[in-house]
């Protein structure tokens, strides 16, 4: 059992949008409101964990096309609200920068963009078809397990959260976050591309 919760640790805490975005409203003094992003993160994988494990990961043909097609539509609403964001924000060089719109970090933010992501299911998937059946994991013991496993989502971008709120608080100057969202634009844009190219040439096969 131990290598579900290490192979569980290993595919969530690396980066990827749902941590970069956590990393980035910590670093922009959003840490109080984007803790209902993490929540609504924790609580798509909770689900998506729950269907799977119980519906033995029955997915209908074309479900993870659709689904990652969505995801990147998704992404790149996210990429423009954070762009417009940093357009609107002052140019001095001293004080804070204007926060990013609160719906970015919302809980639905992070609801929506966990079940649209189409890396969920990959992460997921080996867990509920090969290391619960090999653990012995079923009827009541899936819904614990789901639940631990996603309070452990939960922690993955809580501790980007965390860790982008500590630097933020050693980082003053305006213009390091006018530029980091930016970055933080370009990398989801390139998210969004790479997900619908990725499943564009899965459906052209």
């Amino acid at each position: 059992m131990v290598e579900i919760l290490v192979y569980a640790f290993g595919i969530m805490y690396t980066p990827g949008p749902v941590n970069l975005l956590s990393l980035n409203a910590g670093l922009n003094g959003r840490a109080g409101s984007a803790v209902h992003f993490c929540v609504g993160v924790g609580m798509a994988m909770l689900l998506l964990f729950l269907l799977f494990g119980y519906s033995g990961a029955l997915l209908p043909a074309g479900y993870q096309a659709v689904i990652g097609l969505a995801g990147s539509a998704y992404i790149l609403w996210l990429a423009f609200k954070i762009g417009r964001s940093t357009l609107r924000q002052p140019c001095s060089e001293a004080g804070a920068a204007e926060p990013v719109d609160d719906r970015v970090f919302s809980f639905h933010s992070g609801l929506l963009m966990q079940l649209c992501n189409p890396k969920a299911p990959v992460a997921i998937l080996p867990i509920v078809t090969v290391q619960f059946p090999a653990a012995g994991i079923s009827g009541s013991g899936i819904l614990l397990w789901s639940l631990l496993l996603g309070t452990l989502a939960f922690g993955a971008p809580g501790s980007y959260l965390l860790l982008g709120a500590r630097l933020g608080r050693l980082i003053q100057h305006s213009g390091f976050f006018r530029w980091l969202n930016r970055l933080m634009v370009v990398l989801l844009i390139y998210v969004a591309c790479d997900i619908a190219y990725d499943q564009l040439a899965g459906l052209a096969m």
